[in-house]
């Protein structure tokens, strides 16, 4: 059984200095970060009722529940919020690729490792 320790109806505290706040996704089971996403408080709202990521679409303007279509879903493990409250950490299993380019993280472009 869940357990939402937070009153899904009183999420300002989060939404205190933006309307859209960062939440990174990362796998619990292969301890990879899978993405960056953001939320509003509906989507987190949903997130917390479900137990499955909803994010806001920027580019679309809507909500989005992350694998509705590609069936490529996001379990909720866990969320954390920074010492701040204006970033999320959802600690989710990942059911296949995470990424839209087919790429099971959306970190994939390196640009510096010191060898």
């Amino acid at each position: 059984m869940s357990k939402i320790k937070i009153d899904v109806n009183n999420l300002d505290k989060y939404f205190v200095k933006s309307k859209l706040v960062p939440a990174i996704a990362f796998d619990v089971d292969t301890k990879t970060v899978l993405m960056l996403a953001y939320m509003n408080k509906e989507s987190l709202k949903k997130t917390l009722e479900t137990g499955y990521t909803w994010y806001w679409s920027r580019s679309r303007r809507e909500l989005w529940n992350k694998g509705a279509t590609s069936g490529h879903l996001q379990k909720v493990v866990s969320i954390y919020s920074d010492c701040d409250d204006d970033t999320f950490l959802l600690n989710v299993r990942q059911t296949g690729n995470a990424c839209h380019t087919g790429s099971y993280s959306c970190f994939f472009n390196e640009i510096y490792k010191d060898e």
